[in-house]
């Protein structure tokens, strides 16, 4: 079904059990294939009127949810004035991916789990109850934050680990009206509930993801590990923004991808670099501190120092960049 508005849109999600928006369909499509995921109608908002980028009356960002990430990574001003967000759309998937997939989609792309995507095996994400097989079988990749005794899984996303430290909001329009949620509460944990990956309601739409304006002065930065060079998810990765005056630390946002099944905001770590030299052993002790409470599991525990190393490569670049600044 093709809306002519992002009403009709809704109305027609809410109208009754098994419909799915369709934007890019680059995750969607193949879920499709390999009988995880069996609509009973798609609503292609594709056409809908929500492939804008503009400035908002603050000097934000307002970015549509059908902005295509080749588009958005390439918008005047992302590259100019978040960075860290055009670094992390261009590490994601391959050129030809990135020309479909949209905003909204992005954010709503499900785990690359082996056991989520193989309806053979038990998985309490796909069929709650039924189990996890990862955290005794394949697990390397997945979670060792935030996961729970349901589930391990990992978000995928490059893209919303860089929206996470821009404190993004997403603007998300349904039955009830329009609401927002700060992009750092839109994904969940997975608790007793892995098979809800996000905190959207029913029937609810994407509209946009707002940035607010760039922090003055700050550097920005987003680095992904990964097995290969391209075309690979995060074993790890990392996107912080970071100002430093006389010396000192007065603006740090830190996120981290690969190790949650949310991109994780380092709040710890942020609270103990503010204020805080810009040494290299203080970000160490924040880093530390942050990873404190992982728990990886048998064959992930590498990614704790991975996480750490990653993250005080890009403090010490972001550091390096920053302008001398006397008197």
């Amino acid at each position: 079904m093709r809306p002519a508005s992002t009403d009709e849109a809704v109305r027609l999600c809410a109208a009754g059990p098994g419909a799915r928006f369709l934007g890019g369909g680059t995750n969607l499509v193949d879920l499709m294939k390999l009988g995880v995921e069996a609509p009973r109608v798609l609503i292609d908002v594709a056409g809908l009127p929500l492939d804008r980028v503009t400035r908002t009356a603050d000097g934000g960002l307002s970015i549509g949810a059908t902005v295509r990430n080749s588009d958005l990574a390439a918008h005047p001003d992302v590259t100019r004035s978040y960075p860290v967000l055009s670094q992390a759309l261009l590490a994601g998937a391959s050129g030809q991916l990135r020309n479909s997939a949209t905003t909204g989609g992005n954010l709503l792309q499900r785990t690359r789990c082996r056991y989520f995507q193989d309806v053979s095996k038990p998985c309490n994400k796909r069929l709650p109850g039924s189990g996890c097989p990862a955290r005794e079988g394949t697990h390397r990749d997945l979670a060792i934050l935030g996961h729970s005794p349901e589930c391990v899984a990992t978000s995928p996303s490059d893209m919303a680990v860089a929206l996470a430290a821009l404190d993004a909001t997403v603007v998300l329009l349904g039955p009830e009206g329009e609401r927002t949620v700060p992009l750092t509460e839109f994904h969940r944990l997975p608790g007793e509930n892995p098979d809800q990956d996000t905190v959207i309601r029913p029937g609810e739409l994407i509209t946009e993801v707002v940035l607010p304006p760039p922090a003055p002065g700050a550097a920005s930065r987003y680095r992904k590990a990964r097995d290969r060079a391209s075309f690979a998810f995060a074993l790890v990765s990392v996107a912080a923004t970071l100002r430093v005056e006389a010396g000192r630390v007065e603006h740090a946002t830190l996120a981290f991808g690969g190790v949650a099944h949310r991109p994780w905001r380092a709040r710890r770590a942020e609270a103990e670099l503010r204020g805080a030299p810009a040494t290299p052993a203080v970000f160490q002790h924040a880093l530390i501190a942050e990873l404190a409470e992982a728990r990886p599991l048998r064959d992930n525990a590498f990614k704790v120092d991975l996480t750490r190393r990653l993250a005080l490569d890009v403090l010490g670049e972001l550091t390096a960049r920053q302008p001398a600044r006397t008197g």
